[in-house]
């Protein structure tokens, strides 16, 4: 019975595989996002502002890092928690792959969240006549909260890889 439970456990982790392959999907629909934005701009960037480009650019960075985020997430989770990907031997294999596992990867998506959390941070500020002092002081604290989190869960890894001295 034991043994049962043991490898029907192990072999659900497969259900797993369609959620990845799903984080695929929102890389599709974020790539269709980015071209719109683009797209729209084309026709009036002779009378943009800077300032509304600078905006622009910077969503368009935050849709690139959310979706080097997702990319991340599906290759290695799939990796760490699925099966090992068989990559065809013609076809390129990300130098990480492989190298990232479940504690590392949780540390590059706090880290990936930072950076993303810094955009838009950084967006906020260059949008600050618009937004009221009180909304640019919680995005601030979150972002800061952001920080702290990525800083701490990355401490704590380091602590727990360092090899006991006993």
């Amino acid at each position: 019975m034991e043994r049962f439970v043991e490898n029907l456990m192990y072999s659900l982790r497969w259900l797993l595989a369609p959620i990845y392959l799903g984080l695929s999907l929102a890389v599709m629909l974020l790539a269709v996002k980015f071209f719109q934005e683009i797209f729209h701009t084309i026709p009036h960037i002779f009378e943009m502002a800077e300032v509304d480009l600078i905006l622009l650019t910077l969503t368009l960075i935050d849709i690139a890092l959310v979706g080097g985020l997702l990319v991340m997430v599906m290759l290695s989770g799939y990796e760490n928690f699925v099966s090992t990907l068989d990559i065809n031997g013609d076809t390129e294999k990300l130098a990480w792959l492989g190298k990232i596992d479940a504690g590392g990867l949780k540390n590059k998506v706090a880290a990936s969240i930072v950076a993303i959390s810094s955009i838009h941070l950084l967006k906020v500020f260059m949008n600050a006549d618009n937004i009221s002092t009180d909304k640019i002081k919680w995005y601030v604290i979150i972002h800061l909260t952001f920080v702290g989190s990525a800083f701490a869960m990355g401490y704590l890894d380091k602590l727990m890889r360092k090899p006991n001295n006993d």
